[in-house]
Parts: C-alpha cells; structure tokens; sequence
C-alpha cells in the first residue's frame, strides 16, 4: 500500500489524504524516512530508464520525463518538509551544542532553548524576569534602580531567534548572531545594547533614554524606529538600513563622524577607510531574512554563498571562477527550500557541478 502511494505522490496524482498518510508514515521512523528518500533519488536520477530496479528499495515504474519534471516541481516544496531528509542524512557529524540557542546569563549560567519546553527566569530576588519559549524569549520591567545585568543570547547557524527586551523594544537575530544586552534597563543613561552579527530591531520609543546599538567600530541611536543592522565580523563593513524613524550612525572612537539617515536609506561603515557612506534602497531586500525569505538583488555569489552557509549551517567552497564573477537577483522562501534546491537554481544561469559531504559543499566546473 505505502509503495503505491509514494508512486502516486512522485507522478503527481495522490489525493490530499494519500499525500497525509506518506507524510505521518514517513515521520513514523528513520527506516521509513530513509527508503522514501532512496526511493525519490531513484526515481530523478535513473528517469531514463523503463523500470527502477528490483534491487532498489521499492520497484516503481518510471513514467516520462515529462512526469519527472512535474515531480521535480512539486517535490522542492516537500524537501523541507520531510526535514531535509538528504540534508539530514548527509549532515550528521555537527554537535548537538552547536546547533542550539544559548544564553548566557550575567552570572556565568548558561540555559538552552529546548524545541518542546516553555520555562521562565527569575533573578536573585525571586522575581520573574523573562518566559523562555522554543524561538523567542520574552522579558519584563521597564527599568531597575540596581545594577544593570547583561545577558547574551547567542545565534547559531542555520536558526533565527526573536527576543522582545525589557522596554518593549522587538529584536529578530538573524543566524550566527549575538546580542548582549539588560536583562533590565537602568532608570538613568541610554538604551544600550551589543550587536555580533545580523539583526532586524523594532525599537520602543522613549525619548529619555536613547536606544544605542553598539556594533563593531560605530554606534547606531536611536529614539524610536524600526531598522536593519548586518555587522558580521567576517566582513569589512556594518550596514544599518533604515525602514521607518530616524537613526544616526557615528564612529564609537570619533561621534563627530556621523550621518544621519531618512527612511529607505543604508548607512555602510567601511572598517579601514573608517568612512561611513549613504545610499538610497529598497529596504524589502535587507528585512526579508526576517519574513523566511532570502532576498538578492545584483548580488555577487559571494556574498549569497555567505548567506547560505549562515541560513543553513553548512560550508561551502568554490572552485568555479565563473560563477565567483556572477551576481544575481531573486527571492527565495527559505521553509520551501534546501541548499540543493538553491544551487540548482543557480546553475541554470551559470552551470557548475557540486558534490556534498558532511556538511561542506565543493563547487566545481561543469564537466
């Protein structure tokens, strides 16, 4: 019965509660999981042939290429929801520490963010301070008249993480990020936070007590705004990309170096020149990490292949000197999407070949 429903659902023509038995009979074990994904490889990769072979998990005759490619167009929705199954396969040497949301607490304490359990923090005095969630923490208390505690939540490859501080300020951190930050703000000074990596914030107002985002060589004010910032220490620059408000970026080592940016514009600091630029943009492009999607506009593969590595926790290396001298342009939601969907998206305009092992990725020229 399960045979004959995979072969009705790779040519297309399974009715809604077939598709919802394959689906509950693949999550039932790993075994079952394993011989779908055999099963589909089979039915791409040998699509020329009559008949799959006997000796392959389940014997499924091949219709013609024309079915193969309505599967191959109704299939890249459901990699993703089978988790990835040959990502998973292929993918399994990372430690399971790696791949979690971590926070560090200001007393040295580190708590993790498990998928299943809902848990609160309380401080020392008992107090409630923040309800744990599986992909978002939640803190309360606007101010404290003691002394100011920093937490540091950490981001790793491949997740994104919302936390919504103490002041009602809204942040989405974006994959392999870090954000220090009050576990309360204090009654007197600034808003002040600590930014490693990408981050999209949504900031409450209050006049009185300026919300800064400190990143790498310069300081982002703010009063109350919603904006982008990408500071990742890999690359030689931090962008902050305005959407609604008003946001000024200066020098941390030199305030008098300053700009001031109007909606729909991108402040860049420039790490060696130690200059800060202005340009006019689509902003869509730079908050769309923070809606599922990844969003590419003239942009250069290495730029995207960094993008990707980030997203889905893998690394990629490139041999290909043609496409190293691409850019593209496009829209990818990334919950319909895997690494292998993405790349082969991209060979279509410039052809490569790619292998995958573990978790690298090696990009080659076409043979």
């Amino acid at each position: 019965m399960t045979s004959e429903i995979i072969y009705k659902y790779l040519s297309n023509e399974a009715s809604e509660q077939e598709v919802q038995a394959l689906f509950e009979w693949i999550e039932a074990s790993e075994e079952n999981k394993k011989q779908f994904i055999a099963v589909k490889k089979a039915w791409v990769l040998i699509g020329l042939s009559e008949n799959i072979s006997s000796q392959s998990v389940s014997v499924i005759p091949i219709k013609s290429k024309n079915k193969i490619r309505k599967y191959l167009s109704y299939a890249a929705v459901f990699l993703v929801l089978i988790g990835l199954g040959k990502t998973i396969l292929l993918f399994t040497d990372q430690s399971k520490a790696s791949k979690e949301i971590v926070l560090e607490l200001g007393d040295g304490r580190l708590e993790y963010f498990s998928p299943k359990n809902q848990t609160t923090l309380v401080n020392d005095k008992g107090d409630l301070v923040a309800k744990k969630f599986p992909d978002e923490i939640i803190y309360f208390g606007k101010t404290s008249n003691d002394k100011i505690v920093y937490n540091t939540l950490k981001v790793p490859y491949g997740k994104r993480f919302k936390l919504k501080l103490s002041d009602g300020t809204i942040v989405s951190l974006n994959a392999g990020s870090s954000l220090r930050y009050p576990e309360q703000f204090g009654l007197n000074g600034n808003r002040n936070v600590y930014l490693t990596g990408e981050a999209f914030f949504e900031v409450a107002k209050d006049k009185q007590h300026p919300f800064i985002v400190n990143v790498n060589q310069v300081d982002i004010k703010v009063l109350g705004t919603k904006f982008n910032v990408s500071a990742y220490p890999e690359n030689p620059t931090v962008n902050g990309t305005l959407i609604e408000g008003s946001i000024q970026m200066s020098e941390t080592a030199n305030p008098s170096n300053v700009i001031l940016l109007e909606p729909n514009q991108m402040a860049t600091w420039q790490n060696n020149a130690k200059k800060i630029t202005i340009k006019n943009v689509d902003p869509s492009f730079y908050s769309a990490w923070t809606k599922g999607e990844l969003a590419f506009k003239d942009t250069p593969f290495s730029t995207i292949a960094k993008i990707i590595q980030r997203t889905y926790d893998v690394e990629i290396i490139n041999e290909n000197s043609d496409l190293a001298k691409q850019n593209f342009t496009g829209t990818i939601k990334i919950s319909d999407s895997s690494v292998e969907n993405i790349l082969d998206l991209l060979k279509r305009d410039t052809p490569f070949n790619y292998s995958i092992e573990h978790k690298t990725i090696t990009i080659t020229n076409p043979r």
